[in-house]
């Protein structure tokens, strides 16, 4: 089989996969609301993509290390916003007229 299929797959699936990551990476970032999303989810997304990386940064450049650096990225990203939420709303003062 030509080479060239395999690296246009792969060239389209990146394209695919970021796009569908990226509306949800605007929201969290214009709303700044990351409570629907879930900590252990977060964190253990950053841990597999660690992990996923000894794999994936020895195989050969091409398509897949695009998309996995764009994962690495956007759940460091979430991660990094989820954790910057949460203690936001710890240190937000209690309203006066909250029980």
């Amino acid at each position: 089989m030509d080479a060239t299929l395999p690296m246009l797959a792969g060239t389209v699936s990146t394209i695919v996969f970021a796009g569908s990551v990226v509306p949800m990476l605007r929201k969290a970032l214009r709303t700044r609301e990351l409570s629907s999303y879930s900590f252990g989810n977060i964190a253990l997304a950053n841990l597999g993509n660690a992990v996923h990386s000894v794999y994936v940064f020895n195989l050969p450049p091409g398509p897949i290390w695009v998309l996995h650096t764009f994962y690495v990225g956007s759940s460091a990203l979430m991660l990094y916003w989820y954790l910057r939420n949460r203690q936001a709303h710890r240190e937000a003062p209690v309203s006066a007229g909250a029980p």
